[in-house]
Parts: structure tokens; sequence; C-alpha cells
């Protein structure tokens, strides 16, 4: 079975309530998506000690605000550590940039950096909790899914309550 077509669209709930994927071009949010839905369908066939560290793994990663904070402050630290050891304003230009990026992002949560870090695949909160989800419901920690049997259907079926 293709996986690629399991999952054409996120979730309606997704679309009408997160921000970040509204104003996310449906290309990037459909790439994040088919990724989460191969991963996922590939542990569907995995022990529960494999889905326990890919759980762990998951509560490791970066979510697109930590990687979006992180990448300003460091633009704004550097800027101005530069404009006082070279004395020149000119390097107050990466934190304004960084700055007015930031800000831009909190007032809409679209900038021309989320537009970037979401190319790259870089996952708000949301989806990586969502992926989380599935993964603890195959490995049986709710007990919805005790009625759904092939691997497939189950992840499927995982992925989608975990969005309920």
């Amino acid at each position: 079975m293709q996986v690629d077509v399991l999952l054409d669209r996120p979730a309606p709930e997704t679309r009408t309530n997160d921000r970040v994927r509204l104003n996310t071009p449906s290309k990037f949010n459909n790439r994040i998506d088919q990724a989460t839905m191969k991963r996922v369908w590939g542990y569907a066939k995995k022990s529960p000690e494999e889905l326990s560290a890919r759980v762990a793994e998951l509560d490791r990663e970066w979510d697109l605000e930590r990687v979006l904070e992180t990448g300003a402050a460091t633009l704004s630290l550097t800027g101005v550590l530069m404009s006082i050891v070279e004395r020149r304003r000119r390097w107050l230009f990466l934190p304004a940039a960084a700055l007015a990026s930031l800000l831009q992002h909190s007032l809409t949560r679209k900038s021309v950096a989320v537009r970037f870090l979401r190319a790259m695949g870089v996952r708000t909160r949301r989806e990586i909790e969502a992926e989380k989800c599935a993964l603890r419901m195959l490995r049986g920690d709710f007990d919805k899914l005790t009625n759904v049997s092939e691997e497939t259907h189950r992840a499927i079926e995982a992925l989608r309550l975990s969005r309920a």
C-alpha cells in the first residue's frame, strides 16, 4: 500500500486552529505530514521498546518556536557583540532583523524565517505531539486501537486519533 496517498491533507482541526500551518504553503505542510505518516507507518511493525525509543527522541526534538527563538537570540547576540568588538553600528542590523522577524512571527505566525524553517521540515510542537501520541497508541498506551488489526490501518488510525 502506498503511504503517500494516505494523508493527502492535514487534519481539519489542525487547519483551523494552527496559525503556523495556516500561514505555511500547503506543499510544505503536506511534505511534513507525509514524512510523519511514513514514520508512524514504519513504526507500526516495531516492538514496544523501539516505539519507546522513538517517543523519547520526539521528547527531545526541537519545535519551530524553539528553533526560531534560538536563531533570533543567536543573531541578536552576535550582532551586538560584533558592534562592540568592531565598534561599527552596521552590525546592529542583525539584531534588528532578527527581532523584527520574531515580532512578525509572534503577531502573524508567518515570516521569512518561518517559511524557511518549514521548508526544511521543522515541525510545530502540535505536529510532534501528534506523532508521539500515535506511537503511544501503537505501543498500547491507550485501548482505542484494540479492534484495528493490520499495521497500516493501525498506523493511520493512530495518527487520526492523535489529532482528534
